[in-house]
């Protein structure tokens, strides 16, 4: 029996169990391939006792349409950053890399399907250079990987968010309130621009287009003097004003390398207050209900298509590559080149130019 290992690892996603069941249903019609799971990423191989489960068409029933993903996932460490505790309760990283390659060599698996954002395609990329038949699998809300046009899961980010907007320009008017929500996205503002344009906010602020604070008021003002009583904001969590830069949280977890993007929406509501913005002002942060429920139709067609195209490329042996959506093909390109950057939001794009064109102020 031939083995293929899949693991999910970064932020959860919806669709990510879509792409679990399309690797599981597309080896099943090979009937000399196993499919196994790694629990937590690649934490599953490298933690004493082993933590692996058999995928089969039983364990995949039904799971297309869950969120989250069945065999769990980490930001955290690593196979090259693992954390571990000295003796005087310090904590410092040792690369197990070598390790985990032999251990994955000792229990027949041929080939390794790595579901991920970017920070896991950089371990996928590094692992096939030390020789690792691997294969990666985009995975992120934030849509920000290159050479794909969309990655599962952002979708439903941009459902969800547009459905907060609606909401939140109900109660804006009732109340007579500017309303900011901030969203998530990191260094792109994707997410943000597109539930901006569906939910009718009247700023949108991304992290592509530093903001001038005076450009938002007069855009704010003009809203108030038209007798329209409240005003809705959209921010990405990645935006900054002219000169400054995002607002990041420290963090000291161990085996956490991102940056926290937090507070974004909070100092907005500061500087407006502080150019003396009369009306009231609430801010909601949206966080994590991006990335939970029930992926939309969509994220789970493309999930699919991602998951069945993986354990293609694994039969065509082709390693060292990463699934990815060309339209209207599932294509696949260069791990390599698909980790050299990041997709962001152009500003000449017909995107910007929409949002303008509805008197959306960008900020700038």
């Amino acid at each position: 029996m031939r083995r293929v290992l899949i693991g999910t690892g970064g932020g959860d996603c919806p669709g990510l169990n879509a792409v679990i069941r399309g690797v599981v249903k597309r080896a099943s019609m090979e009937k000399e391939w196993e499919v196994i799971g790694s629990i937590n990423s690649f934490d599953g191989i490298l933690r004493e006792p082993t933590e692996i489960v058999v995928l089969d068409e039983k364990a995949v029933s039904g799971i297309h349409f869950r969120g989250g993903t069945i065999i769990g996932t980490t930001n955290k460490g690593g196979p090259f950053a693992w954390p571990v505790k000295k003796s005087d309760g310090t904590w410092e990283t040792a690369d197990r890399s070598d390790e985990m390659i032999r251990k994955l060599g000792y229990m027949g698996v041929e080939a390794v399907i790595n579901v991920g954002g970017d920070g896991s395609q950089r371990i996928s990329q590094a692992l096939f250079e030390k020789g690792l038949n691997i294969i990666g699998v985009p995975k992120t809300i934030d849509n920000d990987l290159p050479f794909t046009d969309f990655t599962f899961g952002y979708q439903t980010a941009v459902q969800i968010a547009t459905e907060a907007v609606d909401k939140l320009v109900t109660t804006a008017a009732s109340h007579n309130r500017i309303l900011i929500l901030e969203v998530m996205g990191r260094d792109a503002g994707w997410i943000a621009l597109n539930s901006a344009i569906a939910g009718g906010a009247e700023v949108c602020l991304i992290p592509e287009i530093p903001y001038d604070i005076k450009k938002v008021v007069e855009r704010l003002e003009s809203r108030f003097s038209k007798g329209k009583g409240f005003a809705n904001i959209v921010i990405a969590e990645g935006a900054m004003p002219v000169g400054g830069k995002p607002s990041i949280e420290e963090v000291d977890e161990v085996g956490y390398k991102n940056r926290k993007l937090r507070g974004a929406a909070a100092r907005l509501s500061d500087e407006l207050k502080a150019e003396g913005v009369k009306p009231d002002i609430r801010e909601t942060v949206l966080g994590h209900l991006q990335r939970g429920g029930i992926p939309v139709a969509y994220d789970r067609i493309l999930a699919t298509q991602f998951g069945v195209k993986a354990f293609e490329m694994v039969m065509e042996k082709k390693y060292g590559e990463m699934v990815a959506y060309r339209h209207p093909n599932i294509v696949s390109i260069p791990l390599v080149d698909a980790i050299q950057k990041k997709k962001y939001v152009r500003l000449e794009s017909d995107l910007v130019n929409t949002a303008r064109g509805i008197g959306i102020s960008l900020g700038d």
